[in-house]
This record gives structure tokens, sequence and C-alpha cells, in this order.
């Protein structure tokens, strides 16, 4: 796979990120290698059938320290797995699918869901992500994308 080595291709620690399949403003995202699959913030997560098909409802709070600020989701699920997280914890999390945006890329990737709210950032940006970019991270810098053109507000 041939890797762009241009400024467009590394991410900081830290980028902003669109969801503009889920009707999210732009959501602060901690870049983070250590996790296989991005992750975003959701609550009251409740699945039903729609065609045949399971789909979930589920809300976030997109802006750090805003628990005030409630987005509606709905979303296909893609699969049910275990996820292991930094602390050593598994519990099961539904994944979806869904459009990205970080800087000018844009890609569907699997994105699994789970209660952020005690974390400062609502979206870990995973290896399936940064791989997918053919991005490389450079850990001391921050918001080096370009904030994702969406014709959704950002608050």
């Amino acid at each position: 796979m041939h890797q762009n080595n241009t400024e467009n291709n590394i991410l900081g620690w830290r980028e902003w990120i669109a969801f503009p399949d889920l009707g999210l403003p732009l959501i602060k995202a901690k870049v983070d290698t250590g996790a296989k699959t991005t992750c975003l913030h959701a609550f009251e997560v409740e699945s039903f059938m729609q065609d045949g098909s399971e789909w979930l409802n589920f809300k976030v709070h997109p802006h750090q320290d805003d628990f005030e600020t409630v987005v509606s989701c709905t979303a296909p699920v893609f699969d049910k797995r275990a996820v292991t997280d930094s602390g050593g914890h598994s519990e099961e999390r539904f994944v979806i699918k869904s459009l990205i945006h970080v800087g000018h890329w844009k890609q569907e990737v699997e994105i699994t869901l789970t209660a952020r709210d005690n974390m400062k950032f609502r979206v870990l940006l995973g290896r399936n992500a940064i791989t997918a970019g053919q991005f490389m991270v450079n850990p001391a810098k921050a918001w080096l994308q370009a904030k994702p053109v969406t014709n959704l507000e950002t608050q």
C-alpha cells in the first residue's frame, strides 16, 4: 500500500470528526492507536426490528462536559462483539457502520457504541479508521486536520 507522507495524512493526538449519516455535529475525538475500532459515546441504546433487520435507536452527548445537548440517532446493527477496554474490562457492544469525515478524508467504518460520559472524549478514533485513511499519527501535535465541512451546524 502506498503511503502518502504529506501533511494531509498526519493526525494529531486529537482531531475533529464528523458523522454525517448520524446527524451529529462535529465531535472532538482522541486518536487512539491502541483501540482497534473507532468508538462513539452512546446511551439509552435500544434495538428494534425493521424490515427483518436489527436497528438501534441511541442518544449521544456530542460535546465535552455538556450533558444537556442530546442528539438522537438511528442506525442498522452491523455486529455485536466483545470489546476489551484499556483497563482490561470486557463488554459486549453493538457495532454500526457509518460514514466519518476526518479532515478531507471520508469513509464508512465500523464503530462500537458505549457509554463514555465519564470520559473526556466522546469519540476514540481507532486503528480501523487510521489505517483506512492511511494516516500517520504525531502524538506531540493536535488539530492537524482541518475541521470537516458538513451541512450540520456545530455548536
